[in-house]
């Protein structure tokens, strides 16, 4: 019998998905949980994972003419209370602050200086934001408002994990008003293909875009689109939204302005985000056994050099070659910024420093030693490829392909992750009883993937779908065809992708 491979992570994918996903964040140093219940503490390779997300977003963001601003953490609960739909949608999710003020009685803290309105922590600043807009837009000349938000927001989870739901999380959130529903649609869509453009150019996790069913769309909004990634469970991952919101929101807030014949209009609303659920599509489109895997572009550190000293003897030769060879890498460009590159002397075993950064998912590893220094070369590791596999570069040369190589990595995560998801989309399942047989063979967690079919769109088969445990993650935009809906036998115009989902 041959001898099982060792893992960095246990248990595997294949033993115990949500426990393997709950290791490589801890083995990564990616988050922690916090003292307060649901909520995490993003560590520094973490954090700097979502800033490199946060610079590539944002700077799409502004390509397209939005500015950033911020608005309060605090909604008054009558702002919540204007948006009946919106208000229902979010109601059990809120986190209300009553009092603004402790008093020491007994020994003991106590709650005192009860607030004549309750604060909402924002589970989203739809309410607080129109009522901005409200002052901000009073004529057609200030259209279109194009405005965005980077902040955090609070949602009283029950069920939390770490990135994929959190009470507390990370986001952008961008709002617009618009003169008429053309440009506000056109809005949505344009944000939309940024969204696609970031998880598959950036992220390298291929997604399907497409629009939200009425049961899925957000609470208010007339139509919602978003982008749904497969991850290696076969689940999937809604990594991002984009909704327009039609005049529901401008109504409610009274943003209205003349237009250029002296009419008084509501104006169009859109709305979009992302947030730190994108890291948890990131480990779960690409981590594999032993850790996670960081496309180039989101690396905080794209290279690490790693030292390799047998002998004190020999410790500053080693260093000043590593420091030759890191100067000269950090000179390189790749995705027109400079290679981020980077020494690892910390004095702890080499064989513990390697698997560190295996697990963390660094692009890129060169290990120099006495004997590489000799004869001008360095060794090269790849995080697309086995841990263990490695090439015996001269080192000039390596210096020049690093580039290329970090774009080859890339590009090999994006394949294997579209190949994945290919691999298991279903679309010769025809009927609710296969469907139901399909998902109900194996059990809960078992790998199955999705389920691309025809479906009539009509409200009440969201419930056949949620007794199975299934949800409609969107109606694709690129739609192939129509036919016979796979739950009610009736003419269907339209395919949607159905799945188990985060």
């Amino acid at each position: 019998m041959a001898k099982q491979q060792k893992t960095a992570i246990t248990p595997t994918r294949a033993e115990d998905y949500p426990e393997w996903y709950q290791q490589v964040i801890k083995g990564a140093e990616l988050a922690e949980n916090s003292p307060v219940r649901g909520c995490m503490v993003i560590k520094p390779w973490g954090y700097g994972i979502w800033e490199r997300l946060q610079r590539q977003l944002d700077d799409r963001i502004k390509a397209t003419g939005h500015e950033n601003a911020y608005f309060p953490l605090l909604i008054p609960l009558s702002f919540m209370e204007r948006e009946a739909e919106h208000v229902e949608g979010f109601a059990k999710e809120c986190a209300v602050v009553t009092h603004h003020r402790l008093e020491e009685r007994d020994g003991k803290l106590h709650p005192a200086g009860e607030l004549e309105e309750p604060m909402i922590i924002r589970p989203t600043s739809e309410t607080i934001i129109g009522d901005t807009f409200a002052k901000w837009v009073q004529s057609y000349r200030d259209l279109p408002l194009l405005i965005n938000q980077w902040a955090n927001v609070m949602r009283w989870e029950m069920r939390t994990r770490l990135f994929l739901r959190t009470s507390e999380f990370l986001w952008q959130e961008g709002h617009t008003v618009h003169a008429t529903e053309e440009e506000a649609v056109e809005e949505t869509l344009k944000m939309l293909e940024v969204y696609r453009e970031l998880a598959e150019e950036v992220v390298a996790m291929p997604v399907i875009v497409g629009e939200k069913s009425i049961g899925e769309r957000f609470p208010g909004a007339d139509m919602t689109y978003s982008i749904e990634g497969m991850m290696q469970d076969g689940k999937a991952l809604q990594a991002a939204t984009s909704h327009y919101l039609g005049q529901n929101f401008s109504k409610a807030a009274g943003i209205r302005f003349l237009d250029e014949g002296g009419e008084l209009q509501y104006g169009y609303t859109t709305s979009w985000g992302m947030s730190t659920r994108m890291i948890g599509g990131l480990v779960m489109s690409h981590g594999d056994d032993d850790g996670l895997r960081v496309p180039p572009k989101l690396a905080p550190k794209q290279v690490i050099i790693l030292p390799v000293i047998p002998k004190d003897e020999h410790r500053n030769e080693v260093l000043e070659y590593c420091r030759e060879l890191e100067k000269d890498i950090a000179a390189l460009s790749y995705d027109d910024e400079k290679v981020r590159v980077s020494i690892d002397a910390r004095d702890i075993r080499g064989g513990e420093k390697s698997w560190q950064w295996v697990k963390r998912g660094a692009p890129l590893r060169i290990e120099v030693g006495p004997r590489d220094i000799a004869e001008q070369k360095a060794v090269l590791y790849r995080r697309d490829q086995g841990p263990k596999d490695k090439e015996f570069c001269e080192k000039r040369a390596l210096i020049n392909r690093i580039p290329a190589l970090l774009q080859e990595v890339h590009e090999n995560l994006f394949q294997q992750a579209a190949q994945f998801r290919d691999q298991h989309i279903r679309t010769d399942i025809t009927s609710a009883a296969q469907l139901r047989e399909y998902f109900t063979d194996g059990d809960e967690d078992s790998l199955k993937g999705f389920i691309r079919a025809p479906w009539c769109e009509e409200q009440e088969t969201e419930a056949t779908l949620a007794e199975m445990k299934l949800s409609v993650r969107c109606i694709p935009l690129q739609q192939e065809q129509g036919g016979t809906c796979i739950l009610t036998g009736k003419k269907a115009e339209r395919e949607a992708i159905i799945s188990r989902a985060y």
